[in-house]
Parts: structure tokens; C-alpha cells; sequence
């Protein structure tokens, strides 16, 4: 009976026109037609930290958007910088504004108006737009290791094959993924008619969290979970490990340590930001039930949400010597714009001085 149950739930997610049936379970269910907002747990309750989580959340918002803008700008303005490398490297600094754009905002309003409630549909928006940066993030990961892959190990091909138009075909598809991954989400949680319960134990509307609050049966949860884990994350993971192993087996070919150090240097900071992402967010996707009573689970989701975004512009930047270099003629253009309008300014005071001095 009870393999008959799981079986009809798990089919109806994928037929929208018959609802999610569920009897409450032991643990107390709310209607969807009860449920106007959900609670936030947040990362603490001590009141005295609430002055120092809003500092340093607003200073890690600040710095990642600013970083990460000043990357896109290196890149625009930079011809040395219009490589399909760089071209990904600027979507992903991007789509990392976004992401975090999504939760760190609330949280420091949460924060500032001592309240951690967020509406029913406030939750689902702030969802679905998690799951459009969050998947569009590892999907720009998994290409840039497939252009890493291309330039190490077919470099006589790489132009040929990375020409602009598969590079703007290819972000789109990431885009694409990730308005996938979002509506996949979005789709299953209107189906529940309960949830088990109202608070969230992260500082966000986290999707598998909130797929997890409208389950009574954990092994249809786990299922769910499991599936869509798998081809959001456990998929792009496979090919960035595919792409890495053929690199790997390249560079140990290169008979000069030169050589071989050149070749891996140009993929060590996308390693870096991999391991850092992935290694994290797979975690508590997967593991969020789990992970739901327990300060961890919060943790782990600020490493990937604020800590990886915000670290993405100093790895890139400060281990590659063209985007260090397009910086430094960017500061250049600042401080030699700022000389030349504190000189209009000095002669037109001057100016100004003579003719009242007439």
C-alpha cells in the first residue's frame, strides 16, 4: 500500500491536471490555502550579532557586486580580453550578481527590520529565481571547462570550433537550463495542497528546503530530490570531471614543467571557484533534509551563495596576468580621468576668479 502511494505521487508531478493528494501525517499539515508566508530560522537568534551580521553581509554584498562588475567592465573594454575565456568569465561574473541578488538583499533587510517572515509568493519568487542563477551558474562552470578542455587538448581546432556564435549559443542554453530548473521547481511545489510546516531553516527560500516542507512521505521527497539533483548537478559535475581528466592527461604529456605549468595554470582558478560551488551546493541540495535542524546546512549554503561569488573576482583576478593587467589600465583610466577633471575644475575656478577680479 504504501509502495502504491509513493508510486501516485511521484507520477502526478508529471501530470499538472491531477493534484497532489496526501492525508496529514502525524506531524501537523497546513492547508496551501492557510500557508500566507513561510519563517525564515536565518543564521542566529542572539540578538547582540544581528549589528554584526548585517555589516558584514552588507560589506560581502557590496564587494561581490562591485568585483564582479569591475570584471565585466576588464572585459568589455579590454580587446586583449574578447577570448571566449573571458567571454564566459563576464556571464559568470554576472550571473553571480544575480544569485546573490536574490537572497543577501532580504536577509539584510530581514536583519534591519528584526523579521525573518516572507510571504507565500515572496517565497516562491525568491525560488524561482535562486534556481535560474544558482543552475545558470554551474552550467557557465561546466562550459568554461569545456573551453578549457578545447583550448588544451585541441588547440589547433580551438578557433574553429569556439567561434562567437557557439559561445553566445551556448550561454543562452545555460540561461535556458536555468529557467528549466526554476519552472521544474515551481511546478512541484504549486502541486502540494500541505505543508508539513512554515519554517525554513535557512536564511532563504532554499528549493530543495521548500520541496521538502510539502512532502509527508520522505521517500518520495528523497526520489524527487535525488532526480532532480542528479540532472541539475550531478551531470554538469560529470562533464567538468570528464573535461579535467582529458585536461589532466594532456598536460602530463607536455615534456617541458614549463609547458606543463603554462598549460595548467590557465584552468587552476576555474578549478578553484568548481570545487568551491559544487562542492558545497551539491551538499545541501542532496543533504538538506538532513541538514534541516542544523546550523551546517546554513553554513554551507552561505559558502556557495555569498562566500564563492564574492571570491570569484580575487581568484580570477589576482591568478591571471591578463585580467591583472586589463585592472591596472582600467585604474590608469580612472585616475587619469579623475587628474584631467580636477584640472578643469582648478582652471575654470581660476576662470571665474579673473572675471569677478574684472
Amino acid at each position: 500500500m504504501h509502495t502504491q502511494i509513493s508510486g501516485y505521487l511521484f507520477v502526478s508531478f508529471f501530470q499538472p491536471s491531477f493534484p497532489l493528494q496526501r492525508c496529514p501525517s502525524n506531524i501537523e499539515a497546513q492547508n496551501i490555502t492557510q500557508v500566507s508566508e513561510f519563517h525564515l530560522l536565518g543564521l542566529s537568534d542572539d540578538p547582540e550579532l544581528q549589528p554584526i551580521l548585517f555589516g558584514l553581509f552588507l560589506s560581502m554584498y557590496l564587494v561581490t557586486v562591485l568585483g564582479n562588475l569591475l570584471i565585466i567592465l576588464a572585459v568589455i573594454s579590454d580587446s586583449h580580453l574578447h577570448t571566449p575565456m573571458y567571454f564566459f568569465l563576464s556571464n559568470l561574473a554576472l550571473a553571480d550578481i544575480c544569485f546573490i541578488s536574490t537572497t543577501i538583499p532580504k536577509m539584510i533587510l530581514d536583519i534591519q527590520t528584526n523579521s525573518r517572515v516572507i510571504s507565500y509568493a515572496g517565497c516562491l519568487t525568491q525560488m524561482s529565481l535562486f534556481a535560474i542563477f544558482g543552475c545558470m551558474d554551474d552550467m557557465l562552470l561546466t562550459v568554461m571547462s569545456y573551453d578549457r578542455f578545447l583550448a588544451i587538448c585541441h588547440p589547433l581546432h580551438y578557433s574553429t570550433i569556439m567561434n562567437p556564435h557557439l559561445c553566445v549559443l551556448l550561454v543562452l542554453m545555460c540561461f535556458l537550463f536555468g529557467i528549466l530548473d526554476s519552472q521544474v521547481h515551481s511546478l512541484i511545489v504549486l502541486q502540494f495542497t500541505y505543508f508539513k510546516d512554515v519554517k525554513i531553516a535557512n536564511f532563504f527560500c532554499h528549493p530543495s528546503q521548500v520541496v521538502h516542507l510539502g512532502f509527508s512521505d520522505t521517500s518520495t521527497n528523497n526520489i524527487i530530490i535525488c532526480l532532480l539533483g542528479s540532472i541539475f548537478g550531478v551531470v554538469p559535475m560529470s562533464g567538468i570531471i570528464y573535461s579535467y581528466y582529458k585536461i589532466i592527461a594532456s598536460i602530463l604529456r607536455i615534456p617541458s614543467s614549463g609547458g606543463r605549468y603554462k598549460a595548467f595554470s590557465t584552468c587552476s582558478s576555474h578549478l578553484s571557484v568548481v570545487c568551491l560551488f559544487f562542492g558545497t551546493g551539491i551538499g545541501v541540495y542532496f543533504f538538506a533534509d538532513m541538514l534541516s535542524s542544523s546550523q551546517k546546512g546554513t553554513i554551507a549554503s552561505v559558502m556557495y551563495t555569498v562566500v564563492t561569488p564574492m571570491l570569484n573576482p580575487f581568484i580570477y583576478s589576482l591568478r591571471n596576468r591578463n585580467m591583472k593587467g586589463a585592472l591596472r589600465r582600467i585604474q590608469s583610466r580612472i585616475v587619469i580621468s579623475g587628474l584631467y577633471y580636477s584640472l578643469v575644475m582648478h582652471a575654470g575656478t581660476h576662470i571665474s576668479i579673473k572675471h569677478l577680479d574684472l
